[in-house]
Formats: C-alpha cells, sequence, structure tokens
C-alpha cells in the first residue's frame, strides 16, 4: 500500500492538458495545466496521515469478482488476436486505448490518462523544463485539438493562433476521427522543425498557418516596474519555482515603493494548489481560508494562508483575469475577491473547480483523477460557471492584433485613482 501511495505525484494540468486562453513565454504544444493538483510530491504530505489513508484506500470497496467481470475483455483480446486481419497487433496500444475508454466512460474531461512520454513533459514543464514545440495550451477533451492559449512570446502567439481555434488538419491530414491526443502528437516535435495547421476559427473560413517550433525555457513569473510607477507582476503557472520567483520578484519591487501591484493571471490555467496557497500568503494576512476542498466522500478540507507575513499584504492591488484563467488561477482570484484584497479587472474566467491527483503507472505513464471540488471562502462553487470580474474590460480582436492591452489600462488607470484597494 506504502509503495502506491509514493507513487502518487500531482502535476497541474491545469493540467489537463492545456486549454483555453493566451498565456506565457512557452515553446511546445503542452496540455492545459487544468488540473490543480492536489500534492506535489508524496514529500510535501508525508505527514498526513488521514490523506495518505484515503490515498490508499477507495472510497467505496466493491464485492465484484473482477476476474468473472473482465472475462469479456480478455475474450475480446484474444478474438482480435486470432482474427484480426491487420496482424501483428500494438499489444502497447491496445493498452494504452483499454485504458482510455475506461477513463472516458466516467465522463470527466479532467480524469485522463497520459502516456509516458506525455507525462515526463508535463512534469518538465511544471519543473521549469526546456521544451520544444510550438507554445500553445491546447484541449483535447473535444472531437479536434483545441487552442486555448498561446504562450507568451511563443511561435503560436507570433503565427496568430488565438483562444478557441480548432486544428481541422495537420501537414494536409483530415483530423476528423481522429483521437485529439493523436494528434497533439503531430504538432509536437524538434526544434527547428515545421509544422502546417489547417485552423477553423469561427466567422472566417478555414485557413492553414506553418508554425516553426522552437525550444524555450517558459519563465513561472514575469515582472516589472511600469513608467506609471506601478509594479507588475505576471504568473504564467504555479510550478515549482513560481513561489520562489515571485518572492524575488516582490523583493526587487516593493522597495521602490510603487503606487500599486498588478497581479496578472490571464491565461494562466492553474498548476500545484499547495504553490497558490503559498502564493495567496504573499497577499493575504496568516490564518485566512484561501479555499476548500470537499472529497467524494464527503468531507472538507480547509486550505488556510501561512504564518508568516506576506511581502505584498497593504499595497493597492487589480489582478487581471480572462476566460484563460483557471483552476489554481480562480482559487487566488476567489480569495483576493473575498476578503476585498484586489479588484478584479478583465472578463469572466474559465470555471475549473476540481482537483486532480495523478498517480504514475507502472509503464512510466499517468493517470489524473478527479479526487475532490473546491469552493471559494465565501464557499462557491465556480465549476463551470467561473468567477464574474468587479470591473469587466474585453479585448476585441483588432486591439488584440494592434497589442493595445485595455485590460492592463484599465488596471493603470483605477490603481491611479484608488489610493487603496476596496471593493466595489
Amino acid at each position: 500500500m506504502m509503495q502506491r501511495v509514493m507513487r502518487i505525484i500531482a502535476i497541474v494540468v491545469i493540467f489537463i492538458s492545456c486549454f483555453m486562453m493566451g498565456f506565457s513565454t512557452g515553446f511546445i504544444v503542452e496540455r492545459f495545466p487544468d488540473l490543480v493538483t492536489k500534492i506535489q510530491s508524496f514529500q510535501d504530505y508525508a505527514g498526513t496521515a488521514d490523506f495518505m489513508t484515503k490515498v490508499a484506500t477507495p472510497y467505496a470497496e466493491t464485492d465484484v469478482d473482477q476476474d468473472e467481470l473482465f472475462k469479456p475483455f480478455w475474450e475480446a483480446w484474444d478474438l482480435i488476436h486470432t482474427y484480426y486481419v491487420n496482424q501483428p497487433l500494438d499489444e502497447n496500444g491496445l493498452m494504452e486505448g483499454a485504458i482510455r475508454g475506461m477513463l472516458d466512460s466516467l465522463g470527466d474531461p479532467h480524469t485522463r490518462y497520459s502516456d509516458p512520454e506525455s507525462y515526463q513533459k508535463e512534469v518538465d514543464y511544471m519543473s521549469g523544463e526546456e521544451y520544444e514545440g510550438i507554445g500553445a495550451w491546447v484541449d483535447v477533451t473535444g472531437d479536434f485539438v483545441e487552442i486555448s492559449s498561446p504562450m507568451i512570446g511563443s511561435p503560436a502567439e507570433a503565427a496568430g493562433l488565438k483562444t478557441h481555434d480548432l486544428v481541422i488538419a495537420i501537414n494536409g491530414e483530415d483530423m476528423t476521427g481522429v483521437d485529439p491526443n493523436d494528434a497533439l502528437q503531430k504538432i509536437l516535435g524538434p526544434k527547428g522543425t515545421s509544422v502546417t495547421l489547417t485552423i477553423q476559427r469561427k466567422g472566417v473560413d478555414p485557413f492553414d498557418v506553418t508554425i516553426a517550433r522552437e525550444a524555450i525555457v517558459t519563465p513561472m513569473v514575469i515582472s516589472k516596474m511600469l513608467d506609471e510607477d506601478i509594479a507588475y507582476v505576471q504568473l504564467t503557472q504555479f510550478g515549482d519555482l513560481t513561489i520562489e520567483e515571485l518572492r524575488q520578484a516582490l523583493d526587487e519591487l516593493i522597495p521602490e515603493n510603487p503606487k500599486g501591484l498588478i497581479l496578472d493571471l490571464r491565461n494562466n490555467g492553474g498548476g500545484f494548489v499547495n504553490t497558490c496557497v503559498d502564493v495567496a500568503s504573499e497577499f493575504l494576512p496568516e490564518k485566512k481560508k484561501v479555499l476548500t476542498e470537499k472529497d467524494g466522500d464527503g468531507t472538507e478540507t480547509d486550505y488556510m494562508t501561512q504564518r508568516y507575513g506576506g511581502r505584498a499584504l497593504e499595497i493597492p492591488m487589480v489582478v487581471l483575469g480572462n476566460e484563460g484563467t483557471a483552476s489554481a488561477s480562480e482559487i487566488l482570484i476567489g480569495a483576493l475577491q473575498f476578503y476585498e484584497r484586489a479588484v478584479f479587472i478583465g472578463v469572466k474566467t474559465y470555471g475549473k473547480g476540481s482537483m486532480q491527483i495523478q498517480p504514475k503507472l507502472s509503464n512510466g505513464g499517468a493517470v489524473s483523477v478527479t479526487i475532490a471540488k473546491w469552493y471559494t471562502p465565501g464557499g462557491e462553487l465556480i465549476d463551470g460557471l467561473g468567477i464574474e470580474p468587479d470591473i469587466l474590460v474585453e479585448v476585441t480582436d483588432e486591439e488584440q492584433e494592434k497589442g493595445i492591452d485595455p485590460q492592463l489600462d484599465k488596471a493603470i488607470e483605477y490603481l491611479q485613482e484608488n489610493t487603496r484597494t476596496e471593493s466595489l
């Protein structure tokens, strides 16, 4: 049982793979960190006996005779090995297909299988490792690969890909009926090579775009002082290095006595839940509830800010979010909104209110399993709903093409006119 527990490694998805919005610097088509991951590693929660018992013990025991239950499966296995016309069969592919089919039957897009290669890329990304590809978050839960967001500074962004673009063909090959996970592998590739995507975008005829793959290391935090004497911090994900990079950024910015701080969570698909709590602790007083987790058996767990003084507890603050802001990012916005610590400017967020773990399998792959729903400090479930902004500011296609950022402009304007953060 302990061996099973120690294999539990949680990464994000929003990990899902990756979806919806225009994001930060990066370079490969990755699965949207749609997972708010339960734990980063076994060691993070090694002392939490209750959690470990729950991980190792199913919610519901079953008296089903598994040998009898799986007879039809093995009968089908034997039939195709005996009679199928195209031999030999890809037995590994059959095995992985069976796992995917089992998980698909649950009807939960966030409970999914990652093959060994995909899983390793997810782990590497959350650890800040280098990737090779076009640099976009994608959603593979539909009929086609859907662009959730191009990463900032990526080849996908330079090529003009947008949120909700559908990849209907790759290098001239029609992707109709092709598993989006398989299609995704055709988009990935080594730096220096190119891939041609046929894009279906609402309101326009399908068109081709050729993108040169690159290798880029994605910073988890981007920070600077704006000309208006306002500090700007963008979080691209809630990964292994996020809190370290955030604290370094605040240590550099706060001594300059900025008038206010803009926290940009646009197109941040999420990440580790404990990282999210650590980030919240930099902006909220100690022992404040950041979220409540509700497990499948009805157990509730509150996540509280850390017992130390944050670096930015009083500075006037605006948080930016959009339709690509998901999971852990929504947890943070929900907490900042509830305590009236920051004004939320932008558009409604994605609406992912579930948490996953990602146990590693013996073949090197992994299964992301939804284990709980999360709620804001005010008790609101945002799954499928998203969080509404305090100040609605949309970005038109024309503004995006011209590099105009009305959401950032509004945030600057708000902080210039308000000497303290207050509720609206």
